[in-house]
C-alpha cells in the first residue's frame, strides 16, 4: 500500500479556518477505475437486492403531467457522493426519465438514502428543482430525503414543477477587476474531463453568463475558472455558507461574481505508469462537494479558497485512485486545512 505524506508549510501567520448532486452526458471515452470505495461499493451491491422509486412529475399551475422529465437520486452519503469521476456532475448514478403520463420509474436503486433532482426537457415552461416535501427547492440540504430500501419500492413526493426563471451575471478577477473568459457557472459540481470538453455554463469574452431553467427558489452557484479557486456565490468556500441567488419565475435576475486566486495547494506525483488523463481533486469535507480539480504529471498546482478542509484524491494510475493519506475512500481520507499559507501534499503510487 502506498504512502501519500503531507507537508504544511506555515510562510504566514496561522488563519482561523471554517469548522464547520440533467444527468451529465457520458463522455465517449474509456471510463477510469472507481475509487477505492466506491469499488467497495459496487461489489456490495452485487449481493445487496436493489430497490426502486416512483413517482410522478406534474406543472405545478395545471396539475398536467409533464413528460421527459429526468430525475437523478442523488446520495445523501458523502463516501456514494464523491465517487465521481471524470466528465461526471456530482448527481448520482441512479436516474430516470417521465414516460408521457409524467410517471417516473427508477429500478436497480442501491439501497440507501439520496435526494431527487429534477430537471425537466422543456426549460421554457418548467424549471430545475431539488424536490422538497411540499414543492421544489434550489437548495440541495433542504430537498425531501428518500430512504431506499432492498427489494422494495419507494414512494417518492410528486414533483410539481414550476415556471423557470434566469441568472445573469458577470465574474471578473477580485484583484484586476477585469472579466473573466470561460468561467464556469454551475448550480451541480462536475469533474471537468481535458479532453471532451465542459459542462455547465461558460463565461463570454466579456465575463458575462447566463443560466436558465431554474426553478424560482434559492440557488447557490458555484464559479470555476482557470487560475481562480471555485467559490459559490457570496465568494465562500462552504455551499452552506452560501449567498443563494434567488430565482423568480418569468424574470430575471443579476448575479455577479469577482473571484480570488486562493491559496496554493501543490505537491509532487510519484507513480510507475501515469494514467493518460491524471488528476488531482478536491473536496470539501463537509459538504463533499468537488472544490478544486487540477491536471497531474510528475507535480500538480490546486488554487483553492482559504477558510475550509478538504479531502484530496490523486487519480493518477491505471490502479484505484489514491486518497490522502493512504485510505479507502473519502470517509477515511485525512482532511488537510487550507489557510492563507501554501500547502504541500504529495502523493506516492510507487
Amino acid at each position: 500500500m502506498s504512502r501519500a505524506s503531507v507537508r504544511l508549510i506555515a510562510i504566514a501567520s496561522t488563519v482561523a479556518l471554517l469548522a464547520v448532486e440533467a444527468i451529465a452526458p457520458p463522455g465517449a471515452h474509456a471510463a477510469p477505475p472507481l475509487p477505492a470505495a466506491s469499488a467497495a461499493a459496487a461489489t456490495t451491491s452485487k449481493t445487496a437486492t436493489p430497490g426502486g422509486v416512483r413517482s410522478v412529475v406534474r406543472d405545478a399551475r395545471t396539475g398536467a403531467p409533464v413528460p421527459r422529465a429526468c430525475a437523478a437520486l442523488v446520495p445523501v452519503d458523502l463516501v456514494a457522493l464523491t465517487s465521481v469521476m471524470l466528465g461526471e456532475e456530482q448527481s448520482g448514478r441512479h436516474a430516470g426519465c417521465t414516460d408521457e403520463q409524467g410517471n417516473l420509474s427508477v429500478d436497480g436503486v442501491t439501497p440507501g438514502r439520496y435526494r431527487l433532482l429534477v430537471r425537466p426537457s422543456d426549460t421554457a415552461r418548467h424549471g430545475s428543482q431539488w424536490v422538497g416535501r411540499h414543492g421544489g427547492t434550489g437548495e440541495r440540504e433542504r430537498a425531501q430525503v428518500i430512504q431506499v430500501r432492498g427489494g422494495a419500492v419507494t414512494r417518492a413526493p410528486e414533483v410539481r414543477l414550476d415556471p423557470p426563471g434566469t441568472i445573469v451575471g458577470v465574474v471578473t478577477d477580485a484583484a484586476t477587476g477585469q472579466p473573466i473568459y470561460g468561467a464556469s457557472v454551475l448550480v451541480v459540481p462536475f469533474l471537468p474531463h481535458p479532453k471532451y470538453g465542459d459542462n455547465g455554463v461558460l463565461t463570454d469574452e466579456q465575463g458575462r453568463y447566463t443560466v436558465t431553467g431554474l426553478g424560482p427558489y434559492h440557488w447557490p452557484l458555484q464559479f470555476t475558472a482557470i487560475g481562480r479557486a471555485t467559490q459559490w456565490s457570496g465568494g465562500v468556500a462552504n455551499r452552506l455558507l452560501a449567498r443563494p441567488v434567488r430565482v423568480r419565475s418569468d424574470r430575471t435576475v443579476t448575479a455577479n461574481q469577482a473571484l480570488t486566486a486562493g491559496t496554493v495547494v501543490s505537491g509532487s506525483v510519484l507513480v510507475d505508469e501515469l494514467a493518460t488523463y491524471a488528476q488531482v481533486v478536491a473536496f470539501n469535507t463537509v459538504t463533499g462537494d468537488l472544490v478544486g480539480v487540477a491536471d497531474a504529471g510528475s507535480s500538480y498546482t490546486l488554487r483553492l479558497l482559504p477558510g475550509q478542509r478538504v479531502k484530496l484524491r490523486c487519480d493518477c494510475s491505471y490502479r484505484l485512485p489514491e486518497w490522502h493519506r493512504d485510505a479507502a475512500g473519502f470517509d477515511t481520507a485525512t482532511p488537510v486545512p487550507v489557510g492563507r499559507a501554501p500547502v504541500v501534499v504529495d502523493f506516492d503510487l510507487g
